[in-house]
């Protein structure tokens, strides 16, 4: 009798999904049971001259307390006929849970390019040009790079940049733009995967330098490293349901995987990640 390999299932899903990927290297992951995500912070208190001897005012700080609820759940699943099952081994089913596992991690890696609206929009215009999308090319490639930095610095975010890092995720066109224009001009870079174990980028003025086709369309993601906020519920990341009993009378197995998500750039970190938008 053909059988599932249940454990083992779940061990090579979770394998991959523990995998070293570019938005666990920028994203800031929280993996927990709690439904909704807090963000408390203070108003800035502000700091004023003071004159010996006489009296100084103390400002009241109001205290905000941002929320975000956990509530994006995506599934894999499939169906393996039992005829199929029974001709396959144990090395096929763990190929099958391992794709399964890539591919959330994709589903995840989108979903947050797909969150856009959250950020700050960066355009044509905060490179010194005409309103309008980026077209990237490699007379503006850098002045992105530095328009970003330049931006942050102007949200007052150096300290926080100087702590965590900047990224851009490119789409792979701009980033062989990139590329040439690094090795047109005879700069060193080195591997982001020499330092931090990220796939698919390199290290450049300053900037984590990412690449992913997994982008929404007119849209690269960039910023602080660390401070863009992904909630992941941690009893559904990488667990799988087992079905036996024929699902959807294919006479099959289906096994099912499932992750539940959320994004959030809380307000005062949002001056400091960027929607790149691009033709």
């Amino acid at each position: 009798m053909a059988i599932i390999y249940k454990e083992d299932w779940v061990t090579t899903v979770q394998e991959r999904l523990s995998e070293m990927t570019k938005w666990k290297d920028f994203m800031k992951v929280d993996i927990t049971n709690t439904r909704v995500l807090h963000n408390p912070y203070r108003t800035d208190v502000t700091v004023n001259t003071l004159t010996p001897y006489s009296a100084y005012t103390p400002a009241q700080v109001a205290l905000t307390d941002e929320t975000v609820t956990i509530d994006a759940p995506f599934v894999a699943s499939e169906i393996i006929d039992r005829a199929d099952l029974a001709q396959s081994g144990y090395l096929s089913q763990m190929d099958s849970a391992g794709n399964q596992g890539t591919l959330l991690n994709e589903k995840i890696e989108s979903y947050v390019y797909s969150q856009h609206a959250l950020v700050t929009d960066f355009d044509n215009a905060s490179i010194g040009g005409g309103a309008g999308n980026i077209i990237v090319s490699p007379s503006n490639v850098d002045d992105i790079i530095r328009g970003i930095k330049r931006e942050i610095s102007e949200a007052k975010g150096d300290e926080l940049a100087e702590r965590n890092g900047i990224f851009i995720v490119w789409r792979p066109a701009d980033f062989e733009i990139l590329e040439a224009f690094v090795q047109a001009n005879g700069f060193a870079t080195a591997d982001s995967a020499l330092k931090g174990g990220a796939k698919g980028g390199m290290e450049y003025m300053g900037v984590t330098n990412y690449k992913s086709n997994l982008l929404t369309a007119g849209h690269l993601l960039a910023g602080v490293k660390k401070v863009y906020h992904l909630g992941i519920l941690r009893d559904t990341y990488g667990q799988i349901v087992v079905n036996e009993k024929d699902p959807g009378n294919v006479s099959g197995i289906s096994i099912t995987s499932r992750i539940d998500i959320k994004v959030k750039a809380w307000n005062k970190i949002k001056p400091v990640l960027f929607d790149v938008l691009v033709a």
